[in-house]
């Protein structure tokens, strides 16, 4: 295994209006970015390859996709060191588990799903209530040409979208960054967290309440 842990080593890449817009919307603006499909076809191929031997393809899976779950880990746990051992430790299983991986199936639910145990239990084990920070969160959307006051803008709507995830319970934190800002399904994030549809939706709806009161009461100078 000492060849699976060579390649999962190293640095990783670290990958607005509407405040008044409906919850889910004011989320996913306030996080300054959009999901991303992923690519079935070529995934598939480079698992094929990567399953074949060949370790190349199998880096560039972890390029194509270290940067979403590192931007996952670190809004779970708002520690930068602990989100690159959290995303390290998902490709490390990643390669573990190649050999039982089907090509013709999504990989990013699998990857998120991981992600998402991974980042659980390095909260267990360090014991730790805050899990949430967007200071680093990839901004690669943003443009040269943007102005200095909408990124000013943006910036102070991601502290706020910080702060106000930290109010949320586990269960509702890691829905609604699934759903909302990752974008997944409703029926995949329910597969992710291993809950049923119904109570995911449970979970956004009291999430995306508390946020857009938190919201509120941010704009009212009442926090």
């Amino acid at each position: 295994m000492a060849r699976s842990a060579s390649i999962c080593k190293g640095k990783l890449s670290p990958g607005v209006q509407g405040m008044r817009a409906e919850p889910a919307e004011m989320i996913l603006a306030m996080a300054g970015r959009q999901p991303q499909e992923e690519p079935s076809s070529v995934t598939a191929h480079l698992i094929a390859q990567a399953k074949a031997g060949d370790t190349r393809a199998f880096e560039r899976l972890m390029m194509r996709y270290e940067r979403h779950i590192y931007r996952l880990a670190l809004r779970l746990l708002g520690h930068q060191e602990d989100a690159q051992d959290a995303t390290q430790e998902v490709f490390l299983r990643l390669y573990k588990h190649l050999s039982r991986l089907d090509e013709k199936r999504e990989l990013v639910p699998w990857l998120y799903r991981v992600a998402v145990n991974v980042c659980h239990d390095l909260v267990r084990r360090r014991q730790r209530n805050t899990m949430v920070s967007l200071g680093d969160v990839d901004v690669d959307a943003l443009t040269e040409s943007m102005k200095t006051e909408w990124r000013a803008e943006l910036a102070q709507q991601r502290r706020i979208l910080a702060e106000g995830l930290k109010t949320l319970s586990q269960n509702e934190r890691a829905a609604v960054v699934l759903r909302d800002i990752e974008g997944l399904s409703t029926e995949d994030v329910a597969r992710i967290l291993g809950s049923s549809t119904s109570t995911v939706r449970s979970h956004l709806s009291r999430a995306r309440v508390k946020l857009k009161r938190f919201v509120d009461r941010v704009r009212e100078g009442r926090t």
